[in-house]
């Protein structure tokens, strides 16, 4: 498993855990944050490893080079010396360093494009953890969002539940049926006791203040003048309206009387 492989299976599982805790999303993201960080600057070191051994291997390379150049100097000076037998020594030596030299070279530039591929990858990385950074708060006002209209929704939904209002009406309707019952109760045990035949002039006495007072209004109304207001009053008294015509009437039969005797003692 590669150096980023490992990364990024430690990552979601960090991720994973906190998610299935269900925390506070802006504990949660903070520490995500944190890390990603951290395996960040593991990331980090890993990569510097790597890009020290490839400049171990550039520079290895680079020293069996060297070493290759001195044998065939030291095989070009046996060649000089007349010792043939040196030169074609020194010419293996060359032959086998050369080689080696060479083959590093090749492992040094496989490190190599390795070692810029993983610097590439880090890079990338830190990107994305920097833009995480920037949309974390984004992520902790959404977060809270959809926690308030969470709470909103439950709330709604208590509000909606009929069953205490129903069972409200119901106890209401229970009492005015009751009250309906202890009215035509007192009712029926108002029709069945007393004197019936007071109850009825007591109806009648009623209804005759009902008219009192309707022709009180109207003069107040001014739909009536003053003599029928006397009048109405009048009437309104009941039985002492006849006696009061009588006596009316006893007088005028005197006053003709008087005048027929003044008549006859004049003739």
């Amino acid at each position: 498993m590669g150096l980023f492989d490992r990364f990024s299976t430690l990552l979601r599982s960090n991720i994973n855990d906190l998610i299935t805790r269900a925390e506070n999303p802006e504990k949660m993201l903070n520490q995500l944050i944190v890390d990603m960080k951290t395996q960040l600057a593991k990331a980090k070191q890993e990569v510097a490893s790597s890009i020290a051994d490839e400049k171990k291997l550039q520079a290895d390379a680079e020293t069996m080079r060297k070493q290759a150049g001195d044998w065939e100097r030291r095989a070009m000076l046996a060649v000089q010396e007349g010792r043939d037998d040196l030169a074609k020594q020194a010419l293996m030596r060359y032959n086998e360093t050369l080689q080696g030299a060479q083959q590093l070279h090749e492992t040094w530039l496989k490190h190599k494009q390795e070692t810029e591929a993983l610097k590439l990858s880090l890079r990338q990385l830190n990107d994305k953890i920097e833009e995480a950074q920037r949309k974390k708060n984004i992520l902790v006002a959404r977060a809270k969002r959809a926690e308030a209209q969470q709470r909103i929704q439950q709330t709604m939904s208590g509000m909606s539940d009929k069953s205490a209002f129903e069972s409200f009406e119901r106890m209401a309707e229970k009492i005015e049926a009751t009250e309906r019952k202890a009215l035509a109760a007192a009712e029926l045990q108002e029709e069945f006791s007393g004197d019936t035949l007071i109850k009825q002039f007591e109806s009648l006495e009623y209804h005759g203040s009902a008219d009192q007072q309707l022709l009180e209004l109207k003069q107040k109304m001014g739909m009536l003048g003053s003599g029928s207001a006397n009048n109405n009053r009048q009437l309104g008294a009941g039985g002492q309206q006849q006696p009061q015509g009588g006596a009316a009437h006893h007088d005028v039969h005197d006053a003709e009387l008087i005048e027929e005797g003044d008549e006859g003692t004049a003739h």
